[in-house]
Formats: structure tokens, C-alpha cells, sequence
């Protein structure tokens, strides 16, 4: 327990599945995974912190545009563009990331942090994008509440970029920002 209590202290995103794997494939302890379950969970009390699950789970009442990059063939800088949020676990929490690229040449074009993931912080971290790099013919995104919100998806619209966004459940389509 004192070794799983130092551990979670530096790794505090294992949970109990990964602290058994650490102690029996790194460490060399003979223990089962139910042990572990139970000290990890009853006795000690830990929880892996981790966001909830579906962190960019879309608003029913957000439209949803199509994907258009199926048979699309991108050759030049500013055709595409594709963003993304992601997560980063801290001590006490988490930050957010949004990242924008450029599909033809992988530049990230701009990139931003929050304590929060919201439509603004998005909007903001796209138009900074644009005043640097200049506009996209199309970006594509995903059907998280942040990129389906009014306030994005009109933004993107009034500059006159076409808005795309993956299939549900469809991580492939946005792989290359994935």
C-alpha cells in the first residue's frame, strides 16, 4: 500500500488496472487484481482523476454540419483546416487544449489553454489563426458543443469558411488531429 500511496502521488490518472500492472510487471509483486481493486479503492480510497466520459459529448439542439473531406484531395496550404480539444491532467485538475492545423502541410497553425472548454475560448483561438495564417476553405471539427455552438459555427460561417465535422463516433475522420 505505501508503494501504490507514492505511486498514485506521480500518477495519479492509473487506476486500479494499471497500479496492478505496475506493481506485477515493474515491481515484481505476486498479488491479484482484485487485491489491488480492493486496497486501491476500499481501503485506500483512490480514484484514478480523469475526466468524465464524453467530454465532448454534442448539444441536441446544435446543428450539425456534414463531413466534407471524404473524397477530398488536399493540395495547397489554407485548404483545410482540422482542430481538436484535448485534455491534460494536472495535480488539481485539468487544463484544456485546442490545437489547429493545417491538413496539407501538419503545421499547427495556432494553439491555445484553458481551465475551461468553451465556445469562446474556441472561437478566439480560430480567429487568431486566421489573422495569422489568413483563412481556410474549409475546417473540420468534431461534434463537441464547443465547435456545434452558435457562436462557433456562425463565426466560421460569416468569414466564409465551410464548416465540416466528423461522422459520429468516427475518430478516424479527424486522425491526423486526433
Amino acid at each position: 500500500m505505501r508503494e501504490m500511496d507514492e505511486h498514485y502521488l506521480h500518477h495519479p490518472f492509473k487506476g486500479a488496472k494499471r497500479m496492478w500492472v505496475w506493481l506485477t510487471k515493474d515491481k515484481g509483486y505476486k498479488v491479484s487484481r482484485n487485491r489491488i481493486e480492493r486496497l486501491y479503492y476500499k481501503v485506500m480510497g483512490l480514484r484514478a482523476i480523469l475526466p468524465g466520459r464524453h467530454t465532448s459529448r454534442r448539444c441536441k439542439k446544435h446543428p450539425v454540419y456534414p463531413y466534407l473531406l471524404r473524397n477530398l484531395t488536399v493540395d495547397r496550404p489554407n485548404q483545410v483546416w482540422a482542430t481538436d480539444i484535448t485534455y491534460i491532467p494536472m495535480e488539481k485538475g485539468f487544463m484544456y487544449l485546442v490545437a489547429i492545423i493545417d491538413l496539407y502541410s501538419r503545421y499547427t497553425v495556432n494553439w491555445s489553454i484553458s481551465n475551461s472548454m468553451d465556445a469562446e475560448w474556441c472561437t478566439e483561438t480560430l480567429e487568431e489563426a486566421i489573422q495569422m495564417h489568413g483563412k481556410p476553405e474549409i475546417i473540420n471539427t468534431d461534434q463537441g458543443s464547443q465547435f456545434t455552438s452558435e457562436e462557433f459555427s456562425s463565426f466560421v460561417l460569416n468569414q466564409g469558411i465551410r464548416l465540416t465535422m466528423d461522422g459520429k463516433g468516427r475518430a478516424t475522420d479527424n486522425a491526423f488531429i486526433e
